[in-house]
């Protein structure tokens, strides 16, 4: 897969009016709310995993 992936609405307004931002790859501008945020891969998740890792709050030790 060569194409970068796109988010289908904005995660403040919900709406779909978006647009790929000049601050660099993963930056996107939603035109009704006026917000731009960042997407980020983070990784794959362990098969059987919870779909979150543990934190020094949570008392997480691995």
């Amino acid at each position: 897969m060569s194409e970068r992936a796109a988010p289908f609405y904005c995660p403040y307004c919900g709406d779909e009016d978006l647009q790929p931002s000049e601050e660099g790859h993963g930056a996107w501008e939603c035109r009704a709310c006026s917000r731009a945020f960042r997407l980020k891969f983070l990784g794959l998740l362990a098969p059987g995993g919870t779909g979150r890792t543990p934190s020094a709050s949570d008392g997480g030790t691995s």
